[in-house]
């Protein structure tokens, strides 16, 4: 495990380039703990023939992948987690990095069952808010990024992430494959969320949100 206060995952993360998330780092990944179909052994065992560096499971709204198994004992894994939260009429995924996974903050927002982190129809009706989740991330000694800008429905990405930086947001996740993932309900451009992380300053992260085995590349 990446062991590892705020400050230090900051770091960590600001040490990333562009050309690491399209190799070497990919910081959003499903597993069979959420949605995603394959367990965290095979992932990891996925990672190291792909030759990633560095991978971080953010599975939805539960960090038992790192509880329940030997991840926390890897050195190339960042402990993460992504939350579903209503903000402005909008659900927007939260996505926190080199969290204590056994953190009772945390733990307080996470799915009290199996389908809190795979149904649909389930994470839809969840009433977590992103100030609440990124204050327990925060608590957690960990990272707030806003995953996957593009898809929210918002006049003014920028007008709406600088909203979010109030609650303490850290970053955004400027590297996704929009054209695998999400392509229909993309309503910005990757390109403004990269200016937009520019603007004010915010970790650029990036992960290819696998629910399969990881894509050798973000686009």
């Amino acid at each position: 495990m990446v062991n590892m206060n705020e400050q230090n995952i900051i770091d960590l993360l600001k040490s990333f380039t562009e050309e690491d998330f399209e190799k070497y780092v990919d910081l959003h990944i499903h597993s069979t703990f959420s949605d995603g179909h394959l367990s965290p052994a095979e992932l990891v065992s996925d990672a190291e023939n792909k030759g990633l560096r560095y991978i971080a499971i953010a599975d939805h709204n539960t960090v038992n992948a790192y509880r329940e198994t030997e991840l926390l004992e890897n050195p190339k894994v960042i402990p993460a987690i992504e939350f579903d939260c209503w903000y402005q009429g909008v659900l927007v995924h939260i996505l926190g990095y080199g969290i204590d996974v056994h953190n009772e903050e945390l733990l307080k927002y996470c799915a009290k069952d199996k389908k809190g982190t795979e149904a649909d129809i389930v994470r839809l009706f969840n009433h977590r808010h992103p100030k609440d989740v990124i204050k327990a991330i925060k608590e957690a000694g960990g990272a707030a990024v806003l995953a996957h800008p593009a898809c929210y429905w918002c006049i003014s990405l920028d007008l709406f992430v600088k909203s979010l930086m109030k609650y303490g947001l850290d970053g955004i996740e400027v590297y996704y494959p929009y054209k695998r993932h999400r392509g229909i309900i993309k309503f910005h451009f990757a390109s403004t969320v990269a200016k937009v992380a520019k603007k004010y300053n915010l970790i650029a992260t990036g992960g290819t949100d696998s629910h399969y085995e990881i894509a050798p590349k973000l686009h």
